[in-house]
């Protein structure tokens, strides 16, 4: 019989706040089916986040007050699938039909929207600097979807521009930065605010949620493309969109990448597993950082990067 990790009673028992205040904050049934159904990594790490700052000694308003900081970075998150989702044409979401195809794209897309002024409006009633936060975050999320979707623009009209590879992963790198990485960055530095510690601390929980944003990604990109699926990952649709521009300019820039990428699994897997190794050790080094408090919550935010990505490479028996 396999031993429990000690994270998992403590995610345990965030996830059921978290949720418990979501099905307490949100009303509007449309919104909730959106919600329904995600692993909420960005809220419990934000709880765990707030843990390490207070070592469990916070007052129930501050502990509720950074429960509304995770429902409000989940409602930008879901947000940002809804447009995804639509954008790249994907008919399935968490194991359901799409909610675009559901509700039609006009009603997805105004929904999407109004979870992000739910979740500004909740941002507000938190403060200047939460709400700085949210709009900052949720510009960087918007900047990583235009240049996903903008992938074939001016920019690189020049196909020659990305027949290296290290062109197309340097892109490829950059929106994982600015749409995964930085939801995550948000959860841990709005849990710092909620905990009212120094900006020192806060930089560091940031930039520690960054990290975990970014091997998260790119393990659960390595999982899709192990299991041929091409729901998730960021790098199918920016394959996808290349090739439609290579057929314009006449040339096979991205067919010849979707080949290479196929023929080189087993390289890119190699590769894959190294940038997450190198951004969990980074996340270990910040987990470690001399600012956060020696506490038992500590500990853990040393061991969750691993822990959470391992969750994720589960489903093609790998763990690092």
């Amino acid at each position: 019989m396999e031993s429990s990790h000690p994270l998992d009673s403590f995610f345990q028992d965030a996830l059921r706040d978290v949720e418990d205040i979501i099905q307490e904050l949100i009303t509007d049934e449309k919104i909730l089916l959106v919600l329904r159904g995600g692993k909420r990594l960005r809220p419990l790490l934000s709880v765990l986040s707030f843990k390490a700052c207070t070592n469990g000694n916070e007052t129930p308003k501050q502990y509720r007050g950074v429960l509304e900081g995770a429902v409000m970075v989940e409602l930008a998150h879901n947000a940002s699938l809804i447009h995804d989702d639509i954008i790249d044409g994907d008919v399935k979401r968490r194991g359901e039909l799409a909610y675009y195809l559901k509700a039609g794209v006009d009603n997805a897309i105004l929904i999407g929207h109004k979870m992000l002024a739910i979740g500004f409006d909740m941002a507000l009633a938190h403060g200047p600097r939460t709400s700085k936060l949210y709009v900052d975050t949720w510009s960087k999320t918007l900047n990583g979807q235009l240049t996903e979707v903008n992938f074939n623009s001016k920019d690189i009209d020049n196909a020659k521009n990305i027949t290296s590879d290290s062109k197309f992963f340097q892109i490829y790198s950059t929106i994982i930065d600015l749409k995964t990485a930085s939801l995550f960055s948000a959860a841990c530095k709005a849990a710092a605010y909620e905990a009212e510690v120094s900006d020192q601390l806060a930089d560091v929980l940031a930039e520690y949620g960054r990290e975990v944003g970014f091997s998260y990604q790119l393990a659960d990109d390595l999982a899709d493309l192990e299991k041929g699926e091409r729901i998730d990952s960021v790098v199918i649709p920016l394959l996808a969109r290349l090739e439609k521009k290579s057929l314009k300019n006449g040339t096979m820039t991205g067919k010849i990448l979707r080949k290479k990428l196929e023929k080189n699994l087993p390289e890119i897997k190699v590769l894959y597993l190294s940038e997450i190794k190198k951004h969990l050790r980074r996340a270990e080094e910040l987990s470690q950082s001399p600012v956060i408090p020696l506490n038992q919550y500590k500990r853990m935010l040393q061991e969750a990067p691993p822990y959470i990505v391992n969750m994720m490479l589960k489903e093609i028996e790998i763990s690092i």
